[in-house]
């Protein structure tokens, strides 16, 4: 399982106590989950939330990428076949073909760059349909 978290600390809304939130993003059985659980340290303020498949809620992938920095997925072999990249891309995450040929395009020239989790996904998805690509943290 790949999975990627930070620790981010916040001002309770209902005390004004210490409230630590524990968030992230993983991989389990070929999907996306994210997940973030909180607790004050001074009251009884607690939660726990987690989803898969649609996008991360964009304040948990900021803090990853604030934390970890951004991945870049790239292609080892450029000229790789263009209807597996675009049949790969839509997969993971259920693009138009017009959403999933600019994306391909992008990987295709600069790379795809996300989470190190999203770019992980991807990567799988596309080895699995025997494209070599090459995932790095920047």
């Amino acid at each position: 399982m790949i999975t990627q978290g930070v620790k981010i600390t916040t001002p309770c809304e209902a005390c004004g106590g210490m409230l630590i939130r524990d968030t992230g993003q993983f991989i389990d059985r070929g999907r996306l989950w994210w997940g973030t659980e909180g607790a004050c340290q001074t009251c009884p303020v607690a939660w726990c939330e987690q989803d898969s498949g649609g996008a991360t809620p964009e304040e948990i992938r900021q803090a990853l990428l604030t934390e970890h920095g951004p991945a870049r997925l790239r292609l080892i072999e450029p000229e790789a076949s263009r209807v597996t990249v675009l049949r790969g891309l839509r997969e993971v995450h259920e693009l138009s073909l017009a959403q999933a040929r600019a994306m391909a395009e992008e990987l295709r020239t600069t790379g795809l760059v996300g989470t190190l989790v999203e770019m992980e996904l991807i990567a799988a998805q596309l080895r699995h349909r025997s494209v070599a690509v090459t995932v790095e943290t920047l």
